[in-house]
């Protein structure tokens, strides 16, 4: 089976890979020069299994209000004239309740706890590098109102199998020792054990490199104008350059950019870009700088230990598809990691980045078949798409090849959306 996959950041590479591992003949198309050039590039390298959850939750809309009025706010909303954004909006605002909560939450698990089991086996088949550790997560809260308010997590992660701890002061100190220096601006924290981090770039461009050697064929700087259908089925993706890629069978990877070739063809997901922002600076003193990922509770940005790197990753701008790096667009994430890691990096040479994260409503990704026979969806992952990747990547591959799966799609495919 000749299959096209659209898409070559970490979750296209991803289903190439196990695509092409069960015998699939395999044709990429990207329209930049690389893989990993889009939300893969510089995203936060948390492997959060743990802190699944989705963003719409009870108690968010009140809580967002009050990060808009923050100094140094996670939360920016540009009030676009656009329909599709605040249809999006609304869809939101509906999912955040507890039951949908609940559902939502359970069906992003099962998504991101088999990803957590398969990757290792990706990992030893391929022999990839890519700054990886298994060190957890721990979520720093600094008020006494951060730290019981946590009780609700804690109880969620034990409903679902997720490893934690609760740690006081002293306790966060002893897995992350840098935090010893700034010691008077935490309370405690809530360990998840299971995460783990690494470079999700470095990770999708050494598989791509071991997709090759497999037979699977990139065509990057290809821009996809169209999907064209036929008779309930796709018969080609019609690129600027090369013209018309056909195959058997076709996988839509594309992120935030999905929606632009979904909608003309009656796919109308609720796949909206959320832009997020990142510094990425050489670790200075190993002694002063995290060990695994730090997650500031109260400005909701992660710091990242990659290699002799460090990434600080956070905030959610709602603002189109707008690429724009602004002059302050990373004083938040810079002041946490001045703040939290003061002798840890060189803050001075950060290399600063933005990028889009497709975010469905409910938080869920899209997975497997759509309206057309032959054309599946692998998209709407949101910030959780390096944790989900291998097994978004394996589940989507079964199904392009006719398999059942080894975890069930229900409430996780387009058809949720009735589309």
């Amino acid at each position: 089976m000749k299959v096209v996959v659209m898409g070559a950041g970490v979750i296209g590479v991803t289903t190439a890979y196990y695509l092409a591992r069960q015998g699939a003949e395999v044709t990429v198309l990207d329209r930049q020069l690389g893989p990993g050039l889009e939300t893969s590039y510089a995203n936060a390298g948390e492997l959060s299994y743990g802190m699944t959850s989705p963003w719409a939750a009870p108690g968010i809309p009140m809580k967002a209000v009050k990060w808009l009025f923050m100094k140094r706010r996670p939360l920016f909303i540009w009030p676009l004239i656009s329909p599709t954004m605040w249809a999006w909006g609304w869809q939101m605002l509906r999912n955040c309740n507890d039951e949908a909560y609940r559902v939502n939450k359970s069906r992003m698990v099962r998504v991101s706890n088999y990803s957590r089991d398969v990757m290792p086996d990706l990992i030893a088949e391929t022999g990839i590098e890519y700054d990886g550790r298994a060190q957890g997560t721990l979520q720093l809260f600094r008020t006494e109102k951060q730290l019981k308010g946590s009780k609700a997590d804690q109880e969620i992660l034990a409903e679902y199998d997720s490893p934690y701890e609760v740690l006081d002061p002293e306790g966060c100190i002893a897995v992350e020792p840098a935090l010893a220096a700034v010691r008077d601006k935490f309370v405690g924290g809530l360990r998840l054990t299971a995460d783990r981090t690494g470079d999700c770039r470095m990770f999708t461009v050494a598989l791509a490199e071991r997709c090759a050697e497999m037979g699977v064929e990139f065509q990057y700087g290809q821009s996809i104008r169209s999907i064209a259908v036929e008779n309930n089925k796709v018969v080609g993706v019609d690129t600027e350059i090369a013209g018309r890629i056909t195959g058997d069978a076709y996988v839509c990877a594309l992120g935030s950019f999905g929606p632009k070739v979904l909608n003309p063809i009656g796919i109308r997901l609720p796949v909206y870009p959320v832009k997020g922002y990142s510094v990425t600076l050489p670790v200075t003193d190993d002694a002063m700088a995290p060990q695994s990922t730090i997650m500031d509770e109260t400005h909701k940005v992660a710091v990242t230990r990659l290699g002799d790197r460090i990434r600080v990753a956070g905030t959610a701008e709602i603002a189109g598809y707008s690429g724009r790096l602004g002059p302050h667009a990373t004083d938040t994430v810079r002041y946490v990691i001045s703040d939290l890691f003061p002798k840890g990096g060189d803050v001075f040479r950060a290399e600063g980045w933005t990028g889009l994260r497709p975010m469905t409503p409910d938080g869920t990704p899209v997975l497997g078949p759509s309206r057309y026979a032959n054309l599946f969806l692998n998209t709407g992952h949101g910030t959780l798409g390096w944790t989900m990747a291998c097994g978004s990547g394996r589940a989507v591959a079964d199904v392009v090849l006719g398999k059942k799966p080894e975890i069930s799609l229900e409430g996780i495919t387009a058809e949720r959306y009735g589309v």
